[in-house]
């Protein structure tokens, strides 16, 4: 479910002022309208640069994935934007990020977008998980998998993000080719095997018109998705539907219902392979 959003000058003045001791005097704020896990979201200026501030209540039930991105933010280097600060005022738990130039990835069928989210899946696929605490990507479809031996398929030591939605990847056409595109909201980082994360890809891919087949096309840009058992696939497609059905059922916006339409399309493919 998505978290009701606030504005920057809702804040309490403790916890603005704390903000504004690491960035200055705010000149601009520019309300965030993507994105579902934040309640403070927006893009500031000041004297001293632009930044992406993210927060939320630190009673709020979700306050552990500020927390999370925060232990995860130093080890991303070249795949997310950098973290400048941390301010906990309030009752407010607030992340200062790089404000990133760019727009959201466009996963249409011919896209230019695809080949720099490839690209970015690759530099994921490279980076090494750091040594914190991540939820296992098994533990999180242990409820949504028919064969429990399935789970197997989704162990591993790799570092996932797990929320290939189009607006949390930014793409910048004025950096240098193969490196222009980001990843942000790291809230759902995951340990596990090496592939998913082209298989979450796949899902969204699907939601933005590609054909099953095409979609796997793309996901094999990706050297781990050509290595990922053939059965383990079909497994995280027939576990997606299921999270996705859930999902959707919980909550039926269009794009959810999108998605669970394009997980249930990848099943079935799968089925039929």
């Amino acid at each position: 479910m998505a978290t009701n959003r606030i504005t920057l000058d809702r804040l309490p003045a403790a916890a603005r002022a704390a903000v504004e001791r690491h960035t200055g005097s705010l000149v601009t704020v520019v309300e965030a309208t993507e994105g579902f896990n934040s309640e403070i979201a927006a893009r500031v200026t000041s004297a001293t640069g632009n930044w992406h501030v993210k927060g939320l209540r630190t009673d709020h039930p979700r306050a552990w994935t500020q927390r999370r991105e925060a232990a995860i933010a130093p080890f991303l280097t070249g795949v997310a934007p950098a973290l400048h600060w941390r301010v906990e005022a309030a009752g407010w738990d607030l992340l200062g990020f790089e404000a990133l130039e760019g727009h959201h990835a466009d996963y249409a069928p011919g896209s230019p977008d695809l080949a720099e989210v490839a690209a970015l899946l690759r530099r994921l696929a490279a980076t090494r998980r750091p040594d914190i605490e991540l939820r296992h990507a098994e533990q999180r479809l242990e409820g949504y998998v028919t064969h429990p031996e399935d789970l197997r398929f989704f162990a591993g030591d790799h570092l996932l993000h797990t929320d290939l939605n189009n607006t949390n990847v930014l793409v910048n056409d004025r950096a240098a080719q193969g490196d222009r595109a980001h990843l942000v909201d790291w809230a759902w980082a995951t340990q596990g095997a090496a592939w998913l994360d082209a298989g979450y890809w796949v899902i969204w891919l699907i939601a933005a018109g590609h054909t099953p087949d095409s979609a796997e096309h793309w996901a094999a840009e990706v050297p781990t998705w050509r290595t990922a058992p053939a059965d383990g696939i079909a497994a995280f497609a027939a576990a997606s539907r299921k999270v996705w059905d859930e999902i959707s059922a919980a909550d039926p916006d269009p794009w959810t219902l999108r998605l669970a339409a394009a997980a249930a399309a990848w099943h079935q493919h799968r089925n039929t392979a």
